[in-house]
């Protein structure tokens, strides 16, 4: 009887839990998202952008946001970083794939890292959110216009979405994290991993 309480209990009353991963290459903005998502979603602020280092191994984020926990993994974009990401794929929910949309010159290398994420096994079915990062930049491409170019439907087939946002100013960032709490509530991947988390716990 305890047992069917509290399942119940559980399933009314406890927030999801997600990981996300955040990618990109390096002075993509991706630090500077964490801290903007700790400002807009935390009771406290994150660091401003002045005060960023570029981030060696790995920052971590808490946040709470529509009914959902969310755990954001922010890794080094630098080449020679690029490859511990991995490690961090096999419990991850979802992508954030973060560009500097006014920095042409590294499109290619930013499709690059990108394409090399997504066809790794561990990351299948992974909803993936771009973010067209630095829109307050001169120069930054559209959405449209980077979808275009990273030739998405060509990439993969799971759920994906491009958003125009400044990290800098917090434009646009809730919207795309509405959509990718959304997509991790109901994506295959996020079924696998509770699934397989239950295991763990029964065992």
């Amino acid at each position: 009887m305890f047992s069917l309480l509290y399942g119940l209990w559980k399933y009314l009353f406890s927030k999801a839990e997600f990981h996300v991963l955040i990618l990109g290459i390096d002075k993509a903005g991706k630090t500077t998202l964490l801290e903007k998502l700790k400002t807009i979603y935390s009771d406290f602020e994150g660091l401003p952008p002045d005060r960023i280092v570029p981030t060696v191994g790995l920052n971590i984020g808490r946040v709470e946001a529509y009914k959902s926990k969310l755990i954001f993994w922010d890794l080094g974009g630098q080449l020679g970083l690029r490859t511990i990401w991995e490690k961090y794929f096999e419990e991850a929910h979802a992508i954030v794939f973060v560009v500097d949309a006014a920095n042409h010159a590294r499109f290619d290398d930013a499709k690059s890292a990108l394409e090399k994420a997504l066809r790794h096994k561990d990351l299948q079915d992974a909803p993936l959110l771009i973010f067209a990062n630095k829109q307050d930049v001169q120069g930054a491409v559209t959405a449209d216009e980077l979808t275009t170019f990273l030739d998405l439907k060509e990439i993969d087939e799971r759920p994906s979405f491009v958003k125009e946002i400044s990290a800098y100013d917090g434009t646009g960032i809730r919207d795309g994290v509405m959509w990718l709490v959304e997509e991790m509530k109901r994506s295959k991947r996020s079924e696998m991993l509770r699934q397989h988390s239950d295991i763990n716990v029964v065992v």
